[in-house]
């Protein structure tokens, strides 16, 4: 959706979850350690998220995690900026 809005390619093996507002708020979302699980096992490793989120990350153990990256956004048009390709 969002390439279609943009006109713009979105960044290759890039997740991204959370709710949106429609004020363009970007809210938390739960099953955060299961979302990044997935998003690893096929091959993701830079996951976008609410900065409400971080919390969840944080809670992961590490050896979960390495290698990954996380960004943290609390609007959409900053996690839109970093996911569609310049």
């Amino acid at each position: 959706m969002i390439s279609a809005f943009t006109g713009r390619n979105i960044r290759p093996k890039v997740a991204m979850t959370g709710e949106i507002t429609l004020r363009g708020k970007l809210l938390p979302v739960g099953g955060i350690k299961e979302k990044i699980l997935a998003a690893k096992r096929s091959g993701i490793f830079d996951i976008a998220l609410s900065s409400e989120n971080k919390k969840d990350v944080d809670d992961i153990k590490g050896n979960f995690i390495d290698g990954m990256r996380f960004h943290y956004f609390s609007s959409m048009e900053d996690a839109v900026n970093y996911i569609v390709e310049k």
